[in-house]
């Protein structure tokens, strides 16, 4: 029997426990790698590569960044040769459906009791977005979440913040004492401006005034965040 590299022969002429349907069924969907994942998604390959070899391709092209694949578009997808509008239409909708299952666990009011956790609540939301965003995490007496409130939508470069927007929304909210602003940076550069700080220190006293205190203000990153209250600044 000769040598093959997978990547170039169909995975029918792979050994059962290797294909990855069968693999899944056979030792669970965590034995699987996220190209073998992918190459499920994908059904099969081109005439050159398989399904797996077409999931590796793609994977290498955003780094093996499962955050990048979940930005890209259905027009991005079909550059690949193998990959037509339904394989592309697929794996976007599989991005989403795992964005959306981390925003699903902010419907239990988690607590917040750190950076950490007000990143997790906000961070599905934000993360993936080629524009600037500005949000607020309302919270109850008890940190615990009772929502997520857009306040403006920007550019790249950054959005205007009305306090008017962000207290009204925080004062008309039942149970309401405290909040977090977050915004996003589409650059991925994690450091605040000074118009960054200049507004949370606006914001912060504004609060006073009305009774509802400023906790913190992340700032959403690729993989990552920055806190002031982490980092002294609030």
């Amino acid at each position: 029997m000769h040598n093959y590299t997978p990547s170039t022969v169909g995975i029918k002429s792979w050994a059962e426990e290797d294909r990855p349907r069968e693999k899944l069924l056979m030792k669970g969907k965590g034995s699987l790698s996220d190209a073998e994942l992918l190459a499920i998604l994908l059904g099969s390959g081109s005439r050159e590569e398989s399904a797996v070899g077409l999931a590796q391709n793609i994977l290498r092209s955003v780094n093996n960044n499962l955050n990048e694949l979940g930005k890209c578009s259905v027009a991005e997808l079909r550059k690949f040769k193998g990959v037509g509008e339904a394989k592309a239409i697929a794996i976007v909708a599989a991005m989403e459906v795992g964005r959306r299952r981390q925003l699903s666990r902010i419907q239990e009011k988690p607590q917040v009791a750190c950076s950490r956790d007000a990143f997790n609540a906000i961070a599905p939301l934000l993360m993936d977005l080629p524009h600037e965003e500005f949000w607020i995490l309302l919270l109850n007496r008890a940190n615990r979440v009772l929502g997520r409130e857009q306040v403006s939508q920007g550019g790249v470069a950054g959005t205007v913040v009305d306090a008017k927007i962000v207290f009204r929304t925080a004062i008309e909210g039942r149970g309401i004492t405290s909040i977090i602003l977050c915004h996003n940076h589409p650059s991925g550069n994690l450091n605040p401006s000074q118009a960054d700080i200049d507004l949370t220190r606006k914001l912060k006293k504004a609060g006073e005034v009305v009774d509802v205190l400023v906790v913190d203000h992340l700032i959403i990153g690729e993989g990552g965040y920055y806190s002031f209250a982490d980092e002294g600044l609030i």
